[in-house]
């Protein structure tokens, strides 16, 4: 057979090589239309995008979350790993909060020397300390009509100094001494521990309504010993100060106090300050001497009567 001369076998050995090349050809075109790439997945590919922004979304908001929450601070989004996250890192920039700035309205007049400012204290702790006394003094209910110890800026700074503790007031502080000439003379004495106001004493009249050459204050033993319960016992070194009025004809003032030598007190406005160490203890009060421009003796706590010379 034809077939078999060629060589063929198999179900189509019986078709020629033209026959066999038409067959090929209808195959191919039968199957064209079966031979095509897949289709591209676009509603997979939207779905998976609507999803990553969905996703971003929620990271931006999460991290403006965190900056309202926490407003100082460096806040970086890091990508790692396929996982975006909100990183906080916080700064060392932030100043700390400032106390207002003192007003003129609340500041006193400085003392007539920086002398009158000792152990290490300044104007500015000293006026601090006045303004704590006089917002402590209001706390208390004064009778009706009571204007108070009324502004610092009234007062003028006389002395400030360190204080010792004792059986009666524990712990070390700082005495503040202040004056006012008007509305009415007045004269305070500041205790502050720890940088707050314990007490304060006040008292009234000035050099204006002194009748003495010298007016020693009444309550100013405060500043000059410790308490009667620690006799013999006192600490020492211990610092200690005397102040009073004088008239305009005293110039000169000395102190003498647990046999030391005079100390040349300082004058101002009609005030007299003097301040000392004492090293040992004594039983005697300061011994107060006042001078005129000649030179002249005119005043001597040992010959005044109301002077307690002897501390109790």
């Amino acid at each position: 057979m034809r077939g078999e001369q060629n060589g063929h076998t198999g179900p189509n050995a019986h078709l020629g090589d033209t026959e066999t090349e038409d067959w090929v050809r209808e195959l191919l075109a039968e199957n064209a239309y079966a031979i095509q790439p897949p289709q591209i997945p676009y509603p997979a590919i939207r779905r998976r995008g609507r999803a990553e922004r969905r996703r971003r979304l929620a990271v931006a908001g999460a991290v403006l979350v965190a900056l309202s929450a926490a407003p100082v601070g460096l806040f970086l989004v890091k990508a790692r790993q396929g996982i975006d996250t909100a990183v906080v890192e916080p700064t060392n920039n932030t100043s700390p909060s400032r106390t207002p700035s003192p007003t003129p309205a609340d500041t006193p007049a400085r003392p007539a020397t920086d002398a009158q400012l000792l152990d290490g204290i300044t104007f500015t702790e000293a006026a601090d300390g006045l303004r704590k006394c006089i917002a402590f003094d209001r706390q208390g209910a004064g009778p009706p009509g009571d204007e108070g110890l009324g502004s610092p800026a009234e007062y003028r700074i006389l002395l400030a100094m360190r204080s010792t503790g004792d059986s009666n007031v524990p712990g070390d502080g700082v005495f503040v001494v202040a004056v006012r000439d008007a509305p009415r003379p007045a004269r305070l004495i500041c205790t502050l521990r720890d940088g707050e106001a314990r007490g304060v004493n006040a008292s009234s009249g000035g050099p204006e309504e002194t009748s003495h050459p010298l007016t020693p204050d009444p309550n100013a033993g405060r500043l000059y010993q410790q308490s009667f319960l620690d006799r013999g016992r006192w600490k020492l070194p211990f610092r200690w100060g005397v102040i009073g009025t004088l008239t305009p004809g005293v110039t000169r003032v000395t102190a003498e106090y647990g046999g030391s030598a005079p100390v040349e007190a300082t004058l101002d406005h009609g005030w007299y300050v003097a301040t000392g160490t004492l090293l040992r203890q004594t039983t005697r009060a300061p011994h107060l001497k006042g001078y005129d421009s000649r030179g002249t003796l005119v005043y001597d706590s040992n010959e005044d009567e109301t002077y307690q010379s002897t501390l109790p």
